[in-house]
């Protein structure tokens, strides 16, 4: 089975989108050599200082060492004390429903059959169910993690005693009861009017506690394609710090102790997220499956399937008695920030779960970016790739200055090419260590002095530009608020382009710019290839953006032109044309 990764996955938490980070780098890496070929023809025959340009990879904290799971409190050597039977005689349901979901609870297990969020749509058009209905052999939402399979398998499929049936209004409580032979369950539900539900459940054997945690075992509802099966992460915060564990290193059945403030599984835009009372004693244990679907849905054939990952995880208290809240909704912030943690029972002062959208290593600049487009969609335009676009070009303006320095400066270094070609000259037939070489290198920046050339110039400005593309990207593709927002024949800007024009679109725009974009001192069939092989490497890449990422680029790739096409009207641009065009012609008459 072919791995399947998400275009807004880093595939290993806290990294960035790799596809992405690859196109940036290769893009500047292709910058640089084609700077090298501008202003040193020979490099052999001048010594030069590479700057460290290796990308660092994220560093990620180890997650705690597991721990031994602690085997259920059976008393050895004794005789298992009975207690009052109590079962109900037949699988009864209960709705429990707010403003913001419709939680269809069973009393077979006192699980969650479906978990309905009333804001938002699947890919069909219906009400999203975050319960995974592939997933469901793994479990139910709220079904209860042991480490005895067979206290598993008893207290998830027995009928428990309802407090309640039918239709259920919150705010409210529901409660479920279960006891037979040596074992006595409890579970106790309470709603609210947010998108929070809080959590008690307890087990006993021979009158001993049992460490059974509450579970959302397998996959989210929304995932019905390879990238979202494969944006999925498990996640904890710890020491206020978030420890994002991706699809490979997520091991099923392994245990993670506290303390930590929230932990669960989620995907790029949904999440059900744990939130102990007790942080010091809380336990997570991750579950981790697979499962076959059709490839095609919507005409299923057993003979086409694929196979998909799915992430999960139990939430508890090692004490035995597991007190918590569920938040079970969307990655949207202004949410997400009004839900808070606690730091011991009874005190929700921890972080909030602001954390759990993954803004990427640039994050001090994406989630200021996200605020402002979020407050320009609220104000100024009511479309998102309005928006964006409004964006896009306030954004460009105010890079302008920082863009013109650039190119001025890659166009007086091309104007300084025939006099640093002889002084290289002057000192190619010396060997590389002779002394004498220092002396090249001494004139070449007396050069840059004396014509107040800087030769990093071309490239600051484009490293200070970095931070910011990539915070956009990391924005874009991480905002809840893109999902299913159409913007002209796009019906999602969080999704790709189903008819590619954007693609296309890019890399038309990037081939004019390179077309535009003067470089006199490269050969031309070394500038040939690299003005076409560029957008078409560009736009490959481009296939699986959000189109709302691609939009940004587009608009960013037309002002850009239109600065090209104003600079190259400049005396200096003129300069650069004729330098270029007698080079040509010299090179056609030998």
């Amino acid at each position: 089975m072919a791995e399947y990764r998400n275009p807004q996955s880093d595939g290993g938490g806290g990294g960035g989108d790799k596809r992405m980070l690859m196109v940036f780098a290769v893009t500047f890496a292709l910058i640089i050599i084609s700077q090298i070929f501008l202003f040193k023809k020979k490099p052999e025959t001048q010594q030069t200082s590479t700057a460290n340009q290796s990308a660092q990879p994220s560093t990620q904290t180890p997650a705690p060492a597991s721990s031994s799971p602690t085997p259920s409190a059976n008393q050895p050597g004794g005789t298992a004390k009975p207690v009052e039977a109590k079962a109900a005689s037949s699988e009864v349901e209960t709705v429990v429903e707010n403003n913001l979901y419709r939680i269809v609870f069973t009393n077979r297990g006192a699980q969650v059959k479906s978990w309905i969020l009333k804001k938002y749509k699947d890919d069909d058009g219906k009400p999203l169910d975050l319960v995974n209905k592939q997933a469901t052999k793994f479990g139910y939402p709220l079904s209860l993690f042991t480490y005895d399979d067979n206290l598993r398998n008893q207290i998830n499929s027995a009928l428990y005693v309802a407090s309640a049936s039918g239709n259920l209004a919150a705010p409210g409580e529901l409660n479920y009861e279960y006891a037979s032979g040596d074992t006595s369950v409890r579970k106790s539900f309470v709603f609210g009017e947010t998108y929070v539900i809080s959590i008690e459940t307890s087990v006993t054997r021979n009158g001993q506690p049992v460490q059974a945690y509450p579970m959302w075992p397998a996959a989210l509802g929304d995932e019905a394609t390879a990238p979202a099966y494969a944006s999925q992460k498990v996640e904890y915060m710890a020491d206020g710090k978030v420890e994002r564990i991706a699809i490979k290193k997520v091991s099923g059945g392994n245990t993670i102790r506290g303390p930590f403030n929230w932990a669960g599984p989620q995907d790029q835009f949904f999440a059900a997220i744990f939130l102990p009372d007790n942080p010091d004693t809380a336990v997570m244990v991750t579950q981790h499956g697979t499962v076959t679907v059709p490839k095609n849905p919507q005409n299923p054939d057993p003979n086409n399937v694929v196979t998909y990952d799915v992430l999960g995880a139990a939430v508890g208290d090692n004490t035995g008695v597991s007190r918590e809240r569920l938040f079970v909704g969307p990655k949207a912030l202004n949410v997400l920030e009004s839900v808070r943690s606690n730091t011991a029972p009874g005190q929700m002062d921890g972080p909030d779960l602001r954390n759990v959208v993954d803004f990427g290593f640039f994050s001090v600049v994406a989630r200021p970016l996200f605020l402002w487009l979020k407050w320009t969609h609220e104000h100024v335009a009511s479309n998102w790739g309005v928006s964006i676009i409004i964006l896009t070009v306030i954004i460009n303006l105010a890079l302008l200055p920082l863009r013109i320095t650039s190119m001025k400066s890659a166009l007086k270094m091309q104007k300084l090419q025939p006099q640093m070609k002889a002084i290289q000259d002057r000192y190619k037939k010396l060997p590389m260590r002779d002394p004498k070489r220092q002396e090249m290198n001494a004139e070449i920046g007396e050069l840059y002095k004396r014509e107040g050339v800087n030769p990093a110039g071309g490239c600051l400005p484009l490293l200070i530009q970095m931070p910011f593309l990539w915070a956009f990207y990391s924005m874009l593709a991480n905002a809840i608020e893109l999902r299913q927002a159409s913007f002209l024949w796009l019906h999602d800007l969080s999704s790709p382009d189903k008819f590619y024009i954007v693609p296309a679109v890019i890399v038309i725009s990037t081939y004019l710019m390179q077309k535009m974009t003067p470089n006199s001192g490269m050969d031309p069939k070394q500038q040939q290839m690299m003005t076409l092989m560029m957008p078409l490497m560009i736009g490959w890449f481009s296939l699986n953006l959000p189109s709302g990422l691609s939009v940004y680029w587009i608009v960013g790739n037309i002002i850009g032109i239109a600065q090209q096409y104003i600079m190259n009207r400049t005396g200096l641009g003129r300069e650069m044309r004729e330098e270029m065009e007698k080079r040509a012609r010299k090179k056609a008459g030998k």
